[in-house]
Protein backbone atom coordinates (compact mmCIF):
# COMPACT_ATOMS: atom_id res chain seq x y z
CA UNK A 1 0.00 0.00 0.00
CA UNK A 2 1.00 3.74 -1.01
CA UNK A 3 -1.05 4.97 1.97
CA UNK A 4 -2.59 3.38 5.44
CA UNK A 5 -3.46 5.21 7.74
CA UNK A 6 -5.57 2.66 11.00
CA UNK A 7 -7.78 4.18 13.32
CA UNK A 8 -6.48 7.71 13.37
CA UNK A 9 -7.87 9.44 15.93
CA UNK A 10 -7.84 13.50 15.92
CA UNK A 11 -9.41 16.36 18.36
CA UNK A 12 -9.76 19.91 19.03
CA UNK A 13 -10.82 20.21 22.37
CA UNK A 14 -14.42 18.33 22.32
CA UNK A 15 -14.51 18.33 18.29
CA UNK A 16 -13.71 14.79 17.02
CA UNK A 17 -12.87 16.01 13.88
CA UNK A 18 -11.38 12.55 13.04
CA UNK A 19 -13.14 9.55 14.63
CA UNK A 20 -10.98 5.60 14.22
CA UNK A 21 -10.59 6.97 10.19
CA UNK A 22 -9.39 4.67 8.59
CA UNK A 23 -7.60 4.50 4.36
CA UNK A 24 -5.98 2.49 1.99
CA UNK A 25 -4.70 3.20 -1.10
CA UNK A 26 -3.15 0.99 -3.30
CA UNK A 27 -0.25 2.05 -5.46
CA UNK A 28 -1.24 3.19 -9.22
CA UNK A 29 -5.00 4.20 -8.12
CA UNK A 30 -6.41 7.59 -8.36
CA UNK A 31 -8.97 7.32 -5.03
CA UNK A 32 -11.36 9.97 -4.27
CA UNK A 33 -12.18 10.92 -0.78
CA UNK A 34 -15.89 12.38 -0.46
CA UNK A 35 -17.20 14.64 2.15
CA UNK A 36 -19.01 17.56 3.19
CA UNK A 37 -17.32 20.66 4.68
CA UNK A 38 -16.33 19.44 7.57
CA UNK A 39 -16.12 16.00 7.56
CA UNK A 40 -12.47 15.81 7.87
CA UNK A 41 -11.07 15.24 4.52
CA UNK A 42 -8.45 18.14 4.70
CA UNK A 43 -7.52 16.97 8.24
CA UNK A 44 -7.01 13.81 7.66
CA UNK A 45 -4.83 14.74 4.94
CA UNK A 46 -2.83 17.22 7.13
CA UNK A 47 -2.22 14.66 9.37
CA UNK A 48 -1.30 11.65 6.65
CA UNK A 49 1.55 14.51 5.74
CA UNK A 50 2.72 14.44 9.34
CA UNK A 51 1.57 18.05 8.97
CA UNK A 52 -1.10 18.12 12.14
CA UNK A 53 -0.24 15.91 15.57
CA UNK A 54 -3.06 13.56 15.74
CA UNK A 55 -4.58 12.00 19.10
CA UNK A 56 -4.31 7.92 18.33
CA UNK A 57 -3.73 5.82 15.54
CA UNK A 58 -1.01 5.36 12.76
CA UNK A 59 0.01 6.53 9.40
CA UNK A 60 2.70 4.35 6.48
CA UNK A 61 3.30 6.10 3.40
CA UNK A 62 5.30 4.02 1.10
CA UNK A 63 5.46 1.28 3.68
CA UNK A 64 7.08 3.46 6.43
CA UNK A 65 5.63 5.18 9.33
CA UNK A 66 5.20 8.94 8.51
CA UNK A 67 6.60 11.44 10.96
CA UNK A 68 7.44 15.21 10.31
CA UNK A 69 11.06 14.60 9.86
CA UNK A 70 10.22 11.29 7.28
CA UNK A 71 12.26 13.46 4.28
CA UNK A 72 12.90 10.33 2.24
CA UNK A 73 9.53 9.70 2.08
CA UNK A 74 7.84 13.63 1.74
CA UNK A 75 10.65 13.87 -1.71
CA UNK A 76 8.13 11.72 -3.37
CA UNK A 77 5.05 13.14 -2.50
CA UNK A 78 3.82 15.86 -4.36
CA UNK A 79 0.93 18.33 -2.95
CA UNK A 80 -1.81 21.08 -4.10
CA UNK A 81 -3.91 22.46 -1.56
CA UNK A 82 -7.10 24.16 -1.81
CA UNK A 83 -5.88 27.23 -0.95
CA UNK A 84 -3.53 28.86 -3.93
CA UNK A 85 0.29 28.61 -2.24
CA UNK A 86 2.37 30.57 -4.69
CA UNK A 87 4.82 33.61 -4.32
CA UNK A 88 3.16 37.02 -5.65
CA UNK A 89 6.73 38.37 -6.45
CA UNK A 90 7.73 35.57 -8.85
CA UNK A 91 7.07 34.87 -12.37
CA UNK A 92 5.50 31.70 -12.80
CA UNK A 93 8.32 30.24 -13.97
CA UNK A 94 10.50 31.03 -11.11
CA UNK A 95 7.32 29.81 -8.95
CA UNK A 96 7.89 26.35 -10.38
CA UNK A 97 11.80 26.09 -10.36
CA UNK A 98 11.32 27.56 -6.55
CA UNK A 99 8.84 24.33 -5.36
CA UNK A 100 10.84 22.04 -7.79
CA UNK A 101 14.70 23.13 -6.56
CA UNK A 102 13.00 22.05 -2.95
CA UNK A 103 13.59 18.21 -4.27
CA UNK A 104 15.78 18.01 -6.95
CA UNK A 105 19.37 19.52 -5.73
CA UNK A 106 20.48 19.09 -9.56
CA UNK A 107 19.61 22.57 -11.27
CA UNK A 108 20.32 20.85 -14.79
CA UNK A 109 17.80 18.38 -13.84
CA UNK A 110 15.38 21.39 -12.31
CA UNK A 111 15.41 23.08 -15.41
CA UNK A 112 13.90 20.52 -17.52
CA UNK A 113 11.25 19.28 -14.72
CA UNK A 114 10.34 22.85 -15.07
CA UNK A 115 9.81 23.36 -18.67
CA UNK A 116 8.02 19.81 -18.64
CA UNK A 117 5.81 21.60 -15.79
CA UNK A 118 4.94 24.41 -17.62
CA UNK A 119 3.94 22.44 -20.63
CA UNK A 120 1.82 19.74 -18.72
CA UNK A 121 -0.32 22.70 -17.29
CA UNK A 122 0.00 24.68 -20.85
CA UNK A 123 1.62 27.88 -19.13
CA UNK A 124 4.51 28.25 -21.50
CA UNK A 125 3.25 31.30 -22.66
CA UNK A 126 2.71 33.00 -19.40
CA UNK A 127 6.30 31.88 -18.23
CA UNK A 128 6.61 35.83 -17.38
CA UNK A 129 3.59 36.66 -16.00
CA UNK A 130 3.63 37.41 -12.24
CA UNK A 131 0.59 35.49 -10.59
CA UNK A 132 -1.70 38.65 -9.71
CA UNK A 133 -2.30 38.58 -13.77
CA UNK A 134 -3.57 34.91 -14.52
CA UNK A 135 -7.07 34.19 -14.24
CA UNK A 136 -8.44 32.26 -11.73
CA UNK A 137 -8.37 28.99 -13.60
CA UNK A 138 -4.39 29.46 -14.62
CA UNK A 139 -3.90 30.25 -11.59
CA UNK A 140 -5.12 27.01 -10.68
CA UNK A 141 -2.53 25.28 -13.23
CA UNK A 142 -0.06 27.15 -11.67
CA UNK A 143 -0.75 26.18 -8.60
CA UNK A 144 -0.54 22.49 -9.47
CA UNK A 145 2.20 22.80 -11.52
CA UNK A 146 3.88 23.56 -8.34
CA UNK A 147 3.18 20.57 -6.93
CA UNK A 148 4.32 18.29 -9.49
CA UNK A 149 6.95 19.52 -11.20
CA UNK A 150 9.49 17.09 -9.50
CA UNK A 151 7.94 13.89 -10.22
CA UNK A 152 6.03 12.56 -7.40
CA UNK A 153 5.04 9.21 -6.62
CA UNK A 154 2.17 10.28 -4.60
CA UNK A 155 0.15 13.26 -5.65
CA UNK A 156 -2.53 14.44 -2.92
CA UNK A 157 -4.81 16.94 -4.52
CA UNK A 158 -7.43 18.73 -2.12
CA UNK A 159 -10.21 20.41 -3.63
CA UNK A 160 -8.04 21.69 -6.92
CA UNK A 161 -11.37 22.58 -9.07
CA UNK A 162 -12.94 25.19 -6.74
CA UNK A 163 -14.28 28.36 -8.62
CA UNK A 164 -12.45 27.62 -11.90
CA UNK A 165 -14.36 27.75 -15.46
CA UNK A 166 -15.44 24.32 -16.97
CA UNK A 167 -12.17 24.49 -19.50
CA UNK A 168 -9.76 24.80 -16.98
CA UNK A 169 -11.59 21.92 -15.12
CA UNK A 170 -11.14 19.51 -18.13
CA UNK A 171 -7.86 20.16 -18.43
CA UNK A 172 -6.81 20.02 -14.68
CA UNK A 173 -8.79 16.50 -14.45
CA UNK A 174 -7.23 15.03 -17.93
CA UNK A 175 -3.73 16.57 -16.54
CA UNK A 176 -4.26 13.89 -13.23
CA UNK A 177 -5.33 10.87 -15.95
CA UNK A 178 -2.33 11.63 -17.36
CA UNK A 179 -0.49 11.65 -14.66
CA UNK A 180 -1.73 8.35 -12.97
CA UNK A 181 -1.04 6.94 -16.57
CA UNK A 182 2.82 7.81 -15.84
CA UNK A 183 2.91 5.97 -12.75
CA UNK A 184 1.60 8.17 -10.11
CA UNK A 185 -0.69 7.23 -7.57
CA UNK A 186 -3.06 10.12 -6.53
CA UNK A 187 -5.55 11.11 -3.92
CA UNK A 188 -8.40 13.53 -5.21
CA UNK A 189 -10.60 15.39 -2.36
CA UNK A 190 -13.17 17.03 -3.83
CA UNK A 191 -17.19 18.02 -3.44
CA UNK A 192 -17.89 17.66 -7.16
CA UNK A 193 -19.31 14.17 -7.39
CA UNK A 194 -19.01 14.31 -11.08
CA UNK A 195 -15.21 14.55 -10.95
CA UNK A 196 -15.06 11.78 -8.63
CA UNK A 197 -16.64 9.52 -10.40
CA UNK A 198 -15.19 10.69 -13.89
CA UNK A 199 -11.44 9.89 -12.63
CA UNK A 200 -11.59 8.25 -9.44
CA UNK A 201 -10.87 4.31 -9.59
CA UNK A 202 -11.84 3.53 -6.02
CA UNK A 203 -13.47 5.85 -3.38
CA UNK A 204 -14.48 6.37 -0.05
CA UNK A 205 -17.23 8.49 1.30
CA UNK A 206 -16.69 10.50 4.78
CA UNK A 207 -18.92 11.82 7.26
CA UNK A 208 -18.26 13.28 10.55
CA UNK A 209 -14.18 11.93 10.56
CA UNK A 210 -14.98 8.50 9.58
CA UNK A 211 -15.19 6.54 6.46
CA UNK A 212 -18.61 5.18 6.21
CA UNK A 213 -18.70 3.47 2.47
CA UNK A 214 -15.98 3.08 0.10
CA UNK A 215 -15.45 0.93 -2.83
CA UNK A 216 -15.75 1.16 -6.94
CA UNK A 217 -18.57 3.47 -8.17
CA UNK A 218 -20.37 0.48 -9.23
CA UNK A 219 -20.13 -0.94 -5.54
CA UNK A 220 -21.28 2.16 -4.32
CA UNK A 221 -24.30 2.05 -6.41
CA UNK A 222 -25.14 -1.11 -5.56
CA UNK A 223 -25.31 -0.66 -1.83
CA UNK A 224 -28.15 1.68 -1.87
CA UNK A 225 -31.98 0.45 -2.18
CA UNK A 226 -32.65 3.17 -5.00
CA UNK A 227 -32.17 1.56 -8.98
CA UNK A 228 -33.25 3.26 -12.30
CA UNK A 229 -34.30 6.65 -12.10
CA UNK A 230 -36.76 7.74 -14.94
CA UNK A 231 -37.84 11.40 -15.90
CA UNK A 232 -40.73 12.11 -17.82
CA UNK A 233 -42.49 15.45 -18.91
CA UNK A 234 -46.04 14.75 -19.21
CA UNK A 235 -48.36 16.43 -21.21
CA UNK A 236 -51.19 16.97 -18.90
CA UNK A 237 -51.65 14.38 -15.55
CA UNK A 238 -52.51 15.08 -12.21
CA UNK A 239 -51.39 13.24 -8.90
CA UNK A 240 -53.81 10.37 -9.16
CA UNK A 241 -51.54 8.76 -11.58
CA UNK A 242 -48.93 8.34 -8.45
CA UNK A 243 -50.45 5.47 -6.32
CA UNK A 244 -50.87 3.59 -9.74
CA UNK A 245 -47.46 3.88 -10.47
CA UNK A 246 -46.25 2.90 -6.90
CA UNK A 247 -47.83 -0.36 -7.35
CA UNK A 248 -45.90 -1.28 -10.30
CA UNK A 249 -43.64 -4.19 -9.72
CA UNK A 250 -39.63 -2.82 -8.34
CA UNK A 251 -41.16 0.90 -8.68
CA UNK A 252 -40.30 2.51 -5.11
CA UNK A 253 -41.58 6.12 -5.55
CA UNK A 254 -43.22 8.21 -7.82
CA UNK A 255 -43.31 11.93 -7.54
CA UNK A 256 -45.07 14.57 -10.04
CA UNK A 257 -44.04 17.93 -9.45
CA UNK A 258 -45.67 20.50 -12.03
CA UNK A 259 -45.74 18.16 -15.74
CA UNK A 260 -42.42 16.27 -14.12
CA UNK A 261 -43.07 13.06 -13.01
CA UNK A 262 -39.81 11.04 -11.66
CA UNK A 263 -40.14 7.58 -10.93
CA UNK A 264 -37.54 5.69 -8.87
CA UNK A 265 -36.87 1.71 -8.96
CA UNK A 266 -35.68 -0.61 -6.25
CA UNK A 267 -32.05 -1.77 -5.93
CA UNK A 268 -30.73 -2.90 -9.48
CA UNK A 269 -33.96 -2.72 -11.00
CA UNK A 270 -35.25 -1.50 -14.77
CA UNK A 271 -38.90 -0.13 -14.65
CA UNK A 272 -38.82 1.88 -17.89
CA UNK A 273 -40.87 -0.67 -19.88
CA UNK A 274 -43.66 -1.00 -17.38
CA UNK A 275 -43.70 3.06 -17.11
CA UNK A 276 -44.09 3.84 -20.98
CA UNK A 277 -46.41 0.65 -21.08
CA UNK A 278 -48.93 2.36 -17.97
CA UNK A 279 -48.28 5.86 -19.96
CA UNK A 280 -49.59 4.46 -23.00
CA UNK A 281 -52.30 1.95 -21.94
CA UNK A 282 -54.07 5.12 -20.25
CA UNK A 283 -53.58 7.93 -23.33
CA UNK A 284 -51.19 10.09 -20.84
CA UNK A 285 -49.36 12.55 -23.35
CA UNK A 286 -45.72 12.63 -22.77
CA UNK A 287 -43.05 14.64 -24.49
CA UNK A 288 -38.93 14.03 -23.13
CA UNK A 289 -38.90 10.63 -21.18
CA UNK A 290 -34.94 9.28 -19.84
CA UNK A 291 -33.31 7.01 -17.44
CA UNK A 292 -30.39 7.23 -15.36
CA UNK A 293 -28.86 4.83 -13.00
CA UNK A 294 -28.29 6.24 -9.42
CA UNK A 295 -25.49 9.25 -9.16
CA UNK A 296 -22.66 9.13 -6.35
CA UNK A 297 -24.60 12.33 -4.98
CA UNK A 298 -27.54 9.61 -4.75
CA UNK A 299 -25.54 7.40 -2.76
CA UNK A 300 -24.35 10.17 -0.55
CA UNK A 301 -27.64 11.73 0.06
CA UNK A 302 -29.24 7.52 0.56
CA UNK A 303 -26.24 6.80 2.86
CA UNK A 304 -25.90 10.09 5.24
CA UNK A 305 -29.55 11.27 4.55
CA UNK A 306 -27.66 14.93 3.43
CA UNK A 307 -26.81 16.26 0.18
CA UNK A 308 -22.89 16.69 0.20
CA UNK A 309 -22.30 20.73 -0.36
CA UNK A 310 -24.44 21.22 3.28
Amino acid sequence: MVVKVNNLVKRYGDLIALDHFNLEVAEGEVFGLLGPNGSGKTTAINCILSLLKYDKGTVEVFGKPMRPDSYESKRHIGIVMQNVAVFNELTVYENISYFCGLYVPDKQKCRELVEEALVFVGLENYRKFYPKKLSGGLLRRLNIACGIAHKPKLIILDEPTVAVDPQSRNSILEGILQLNSQGATVIYTSHYMEEVEQICSRIAIMDKGKVIASGTTGQLKAMINTGEIITAELIKADASILADLKSLPYISSAELTGNQLVVKSGRGKNSLAAVLEYLNARQIAYGNIYCQLPTLNDVFLEITGKQLRD
